[in-house]
């Protein structure tokens, strides 16, 4: 039997929770900065649009690193620990975030500017790598055996927690500064506030100890060698679920909060103000029903998720038509489509957690979560954006209800694992 767990639940859920709501504090600011700032201050003026395009370049790049970081946080998470791991990899993205703020313009240093902006891109796509994994093995391996799901959807919420930090800041920038000193200094802060939410994270992921999971898999010396190889060699099925069980969340979001936030700025007419208003508070429902999801993940995963990845697949169907039909049409768009998010985000971490062994759970589940992050996030707005344009809006509904056909068949390969304990959890089984 696992030891008991020295950890009290507010430790742990608090220090799951405060390092994805940094992950998700920094992909807004950054977003938002690589937009509006980075093409004015960090690449040549004499091409704007080139300068958007390189800008948005390296906001990329943060993709391509997060599976990177995924295989190197997860092997030294599988190997020596989740608590050292989740401490390095918050260290990581913290660093990254607060050098962008001190960063010297174009103007100042020329084409180094731009090159190291891409270098702390790419260590934050590092440090968000081996974030999610870790955090959310922190919850679920502390957690009693009922309320894993519970705990697991802690780490969830820092998704619309960090959407409404980023956004409150750069509100509050909005109000208090001109255009000059917000492209002067003001951008800068937003980057530079983050050192105290890592601050806060670090001091508390310090203070508590190793999960009793993980520790007693240390006992028992079922440390892989290498758990990268491990899960490609032996697990590749349970992998290739993983990233399935994500797909329609990713694409479901990002449809939500970037295609959404373009097209209806642009095709649809909506003043940007308005727009991000709704977004705003629509994301009120994200928030909302993650925990309902949740507790109600917590008498079985599978169903849960079969349940919102079909009312996903027939909310697609609809989408296009809802979306072009006014005010009322896209807030109602955004209202069920951020509603059926939170659905679907409250139970998947602990879900694609659960279905990985102990010995390589950081490393797989980390993997499964980055892979379908490329496949469902990095693509969806491109991919929303072609097909609107070539085929029509109603595609693009189409293009998210295949999106859950798939985690429904990443749903097939699986079996339910809440009346399971983690310790005998195995091998990720096959219906």
């Amino acid at each position: 039997m696992p030891a008991k767990p020295t950890n009290s639940p507010r430790q742990v859920l608090f220090a799951s929770l405060i390092g994805t709501t940094i992950e998700f504090f920094d992909f807004y600011i950054y977003a938002t900065a690589a937009v509006i700032v980075f093409p004015a201050l960090f690449f040549p003026k004499s091409d704007p649009a080139s300068a958007i395009l390189a800008s948005l370049a390296t906001f990329a790049i943060a993709f391509v690193a997060r599976p990177i970081g995924a295989a190197l946080f997860g092997h030294f998470g599988d190997r020596i620990g989740r608590k050292t791991t989740l401490v390095i990899a918050l260290s990581t993205m913290g660093l990254s975030t607060v050098a962008i703020g001190a960063l010297p313009t174009y103007t100042s240093i020329g084409t180094a500017a731009p090159l190291l902006l891409a270098l702390c891109r790419f260590g934050q796509g590092l440090g968000l790598g081996g974030e999610w994994g870790g955090a959310v093995l922190l919850a679920i391996e502390n957690a009693p055996p009922n309320k894993r799901a519970w705990y697991g959807m802690f780490p969830q919420l820092g998704a619309p927690i960090g959407f409404f930090l980023s956004s409150g800041v750069f509100l509050l920038l909005s109000r208090l500064m001109t255009d000059k000193q917000f492209f002067t200094f003001g951008w800068r802060l937003p980057f530079l506030s983050s050192a105290a939410l890592v601050f806060i994270g670090l001091y508390v992921r310090l203070t508590i100890t190793e999960t009793p999971i993980f520790a007693e898999s240390l006992k028992r010396n079922e440390q892989h060698k290498v758990p990268l190889l491990s899960v490609f060699r032996d697990h590749t099925r349970t992998l290739v679920a993983g990233i399935l069980l994500c797909l329609a969340t990713f694409v479901l979001f990002y449809l939500m909060i970037v295609f959404a936030l373009s097209w209806g700025t642009t095709a649809l007419g909506f003043p940007r103000s308005k727009f991000l208003l709704m977004q705003l508070f629509c994301v009120l429902f994200f928030a909302a029903t993650i925990p309902i999801s949740a507790l109600m993940a917590e008498r079985g995963r599978r169903r849960v998720m079969f349940a919102v990845s079909i009312a996903i697949a027939i909310f697609g169907i609809f989408l296009g038509p809802l979306f072009a039909a006014g005010t009322t049409g896209a807030f109602a768009t955004l209202a069920i489509g951020l509603t059926l998010m939170g659905l679907t985000y409250g139970p998947v971490g602990t879900m694609v957690s659960e279905i990985f062994p102990t010995p390589v759970r950081y490393t797989g589940s980390s993997m499964a979560f980055s892979l379908a992050g490329i496949f469902g996030a990095s693509l969806a707005p491109y991919i929303a954006t072609w097909l609107a344009k070539t085929y029509g809006l109603k595609y693009v509904g189409y293009y998210l209800s295949v999106s859950a056909l798939l985690t429904i068949l990443g749903l097939l390969m699986i079996r339910e694992t809440s009346s399971e304990t983690l310790t005998t959890a195995e091998t990720a089984p096959i219906s």
